[in-house]
């Protein structure tokens, strides 16, 4: 029985539940109710932590692995995301990277590895490779640009999101670079892409650092590629199809 009182109280104190602590010994010997309220304290904290560390994250909205159509996909190597999913590159301080055209599921799977990330307690920040490197190269002074590359270099797990939609110029290489360098060997960092490292040269014409960019982002690094048809081509497709079949019905019908 003083095992499990003291057991009570530490998670009392874990808690901080300062008022309960400070009559503890006038509790008697049983109460059942304080057990439920540390257990509804425990999970609502829980809860509210999750939901800070989600939104601190910028995940956004995306669609479960759940229901990811493999079959969609003419080429993936699917036991590869299946081990991202199992966050081992994580501790290893590895990072990965998603190649393949648009709208065949990278984002998705990032996602889904972030969120999983995020449930399993690591740092996590989700962003797109525009967003960033935009967001770095308008800030104004060097303790301001510190102050975001730091915000960058710290989660445990930083997801740069369509690295390859845009051409950038020698100042968002250096930016992208520094981010990278800064994260090498120490953290991990998935990137998606739709154009191959052979192309990058064209994403950042005449920046000295690419190939120095890449020499860092791949070593001890997974790369996995997709090949297949748009995904989202193929849903709207099926949406019109849907939607004129609704029409022919109500056609019929008047």
């Amino acid at each position: 029985m003083t095992n499990h009182l003291d057991a009570r109280r530490e998670r009392a104190s874990a808690l901080k539940l300062y008022g309960l602590l400070a009559h503890w010994d006038e509790l008697p010997t049983v109460q059942d109710w304080v057990d439920t309220l540390l257990s509804w304290e425990e999970t609502e904290r829980q809860h509210r932590s999750l939901e800070r560390r989600l939104g601190s994250a910028r995940i956004g909205r995306f669609k479960s692995m759940a229901d990811f159509d493999w079959g969609w996909l003419a080429r993936c190597d699917r036991d590869a995301v299946e081990d991202l999913m199992g966050l081992g590159f994580i501790k290893e301080a590895a990072n990965a990277v998603l190649v393949g055209p648009n709208g065949v599921g990278k984002t998705t799977v990032a996602k889904n590895i972030a969120y999983q990330s995020v449930i399993r307690g690591h740092t996590v920040l989700f962003t797109t490779a525009g967003q960033m490197l935009n967001e770095l190269a308008a800030q104004d002074g060097d303790i301001a640009l510190r102050r975001r590359l730091k915000r960058y270099a710290q989660p445990q797990l930083l997801l740069i999101d369509e690295v390859g939609y845009l051409s950038y110029s020698d100042r968002h290489a250096d930016l992208l670079f520094e981010i990278i360098s800064r994260r090498y060997e120490e953290k991990s960092t998935l990137i998606t892409t739709n154009r191959p490292f052979s192309e990058w040269g064209e994403l950042f014409p005449n920046a000295s650092c690419v190939v120095s960019l890449i020499d860092r982002l791949v070593h001890n690094a997974e790369i996995i590629s997709f090949e297949g048809e748009s995904y989202r081509l193929k849903e709207a497709k099926e949406r019109s199809e849907e939607r004129k079949k609704k029409r022919v019905i109500a056609r019929k019908q008047r």
